[in-house]
């Protein structure tokens, strides 16, 4: 351990996923500091690995925090209380693409933001898919589209700026990583 300490939380504000506090730490020195934190319930994000072993499925939908449209992983909020995050990533999975895992495999845990935020992302592998009915969530969802990427693809996508989300990026080569491809 580094001697530092999270000595408590005063919240500032509470919205519908996030709280955002003044953290009180102690420095290993006894001295102590304050920083804006926002607290997050967190996501899982699912990486749809067709029967090829090769192909993944995708989505592109609007992100209004930046204005544009992104392809990403499947993913959502861990915003049922209590639900297990393999859980989440199966609703998730059949929500915005329409397929159930026989299997899911952990990939990943992702801090992506750890200097202003606690919010923790998980990312599985999901095999065996099976088709069924889709349940698409808010405005976004509903205009989302699914595509076709291979893996073998992925690293020209990043580089060429075509895939520019952290939990896509990040799931996508850890499945890689997982499944040999190199």
């Amino acid at each position: 351990m580094s001697g530092f300490r999270h000595v408590g939380d005063r919240e500032v504000a509470r919205l519908h996923r996030i709280r955002v506090v003044s953290a009180e730490f102690e420095a290993p020195d006894g001295s102590t500091f304050e920083r804006d934190v926002v607290r997050d319930i967190g996501w899982v994000g699912i990486v749809a690995l067709l029967d090829d072993g090769r192909s993944v499925l995708l989505v592109r939908q609007y992100r209004g925090p930046i204005d544009a449209d992104l392809l990403e992983i499947p993913a959502g909020v861990r915003d049922v209380p209590g639900e297990d995050p393999e859980v989440t990533a199966g609703r998730e999975l059949a929500e915005e693409v329409g397929r159930r895992a026989a299997q899911l495999t952990r990939l990943a845990r992702v801090h992506n933001s750890a200097g202003f935020t606690d919010e923790e992302g998980l990312i599985y592998l999901a095999t065996g898919l099976e088709i069924v009915d889709t349940d698409l969530q808010g405005p976004e969802e509903q205009h989302m589209t699914v595509h076709v990427v291979d893996l073998a693809d992925v690293p020209a996508m990043v580089s060429g700026g075509r895939l520019t989300d952290a939990k896509t990026i990040i799931g996508l080569l850890a499945a890689r990583e997982h499944l040999g491809l190199r």
